[in-house]
């Protein structure tokens, strides 16, 4: 995740709102304690899938819809009245370069959940569409942002499921990345962004937040809001590889595929069944998996239509079965 808002400026007089900077800076700590317990995860010192579940997702969530939200409200403070093509393309070039160079790395580094659609790539595009938006009503732009945010939840369709098509974020699968931030439905927390600065546009508002000025102690967030691009590209190398080192003095306990995959199932199904029942589920599920040798499979992220069939199927019949030991369970 990251914060690369374009730079807020406001001629009156001739300053930066700081107000937003310490926003952006709050929101960056919060990603980077997001970024620490995910590499406490990775490196197998938590349990599977913690920041994939739960209060955790949320908090993913909140910290990326700031950023967006963040992204709508700099883009119209600085090109509102007047697009101002020679900074905009000069930043949009920025962000969309690192967005390049982080995919490339990722590649590298992790090709099984390399970020090909992050929350760069997602700045970088918003920012570009945003513009059309500038000149809009408010309450139009809110419909737009509305209709964004739920097309997702109605609009999956099997047709999006190629990996040239996942950016859209209207696919039937959930693509496996490690930062996976598609249009549909983040770019309407820009547009929630933008409809919210139109509002707040008077000339007194932009006064009073012109004004502002953060006390001594927010001075740290002040400065890394106005260098979110270096803190972003610096902070999760420099985390991860200090976790990396503590991990060759205290290495973690290596726990084998299968007990990976019962705390990761029981984690996903009890967000939405009760213990007893998960627990039961998903022994059903690895054993299954393990009777017809196809544990690695799932683990390869396997995206075929063939493979998501044959998934379907074994959640439906572990469901049904542990369905019945439950009810015979009661009577």
């Amino acid at each position: 995740m990251s914060s690369l808002t374009p730079t807020v400026i406001f001629r009156v007089p001739s300053k930066r709102i700081a107000a937003i900077d310490v926003l952006r800076g709050i929101a960056l700590l919060a990603m980077a304690s997001y970024h620490f317990t995910w590499d406490l995860e990775f490196f197998g010192y938590t349990d599977p899938g913690l920041t994939a579940f739960g209060w955790w997702k949320i908090y993913a969530r909140c910290i990326a819809s700031t950023f967006l939200f963040l992204v709508g409200v700099s883009l119209y403070l600085a090109h509102g009245r007047q697009i101002r093509w020679n900074g905009f393309w000069r930043r949009f070039a920025i962000v969309a370069g690192a967005a390049i160079a982080i995919s490339a790395v990722t590649r590298i580094v992790m090709p099984d959940g390399f970020i090909f659609f992050g929350i760069l790539h997602e700045i970088a595009l918003a920012s570009l569409l945003g513009l059309a938006f500038l000149r809009l009503p408010a309450l139009l732009t809110l419909a737009v942002a509305a209709l964004v945010i739920a097309a997702p939840v109605y609009l999956r369709l099997e047709s999006f499921d190629r990996p040239w098509l996942w950016w859209v974020g209207l696919s039937a699968i959930s693509p496996r990345s490690n930062d996976y931030v598609p249009v549909f439905p983040w770019f309407g927390a820009v547009l929630l962004g933008i409809a919210v600065a139109k509002v707040a546009s008077a000339p007194s508002v932009r006064a009073r937040l012109a004004s502002f000025t953060p006390a001594r102690w927010a001075n740290p967030l002040v400065f890394i809001g106005r260098h979110s691009l270096a803190f972003y590209l610096i902070h999760q190398p420099l985390l991860i590889g200090c976790v990396w080192l503590f991990s060759q003095m205290m290495p973690a306990k290596v726990e084998t595929p299968q007990v990976t995959f019962l705390k990761t199932c029981q984690l996903s199904c009890e967000q939405s069944r009760d213990a007893k029942f998960c627990s039961t589920y998903c022994a059903c599920m690895l054993d299954t998996l393990e009777g017809e040798a196809s544990l690695d499979r799932l683990y390869s992220n396997d995206q075929t239509p063939q493979w998501r069939a044959h998934l379907t199927d074994l959640v439906s019949m572990c469901t049904a079965t542990t369905s019945i030991k439950m009810e015979e369970g009661v009577k």
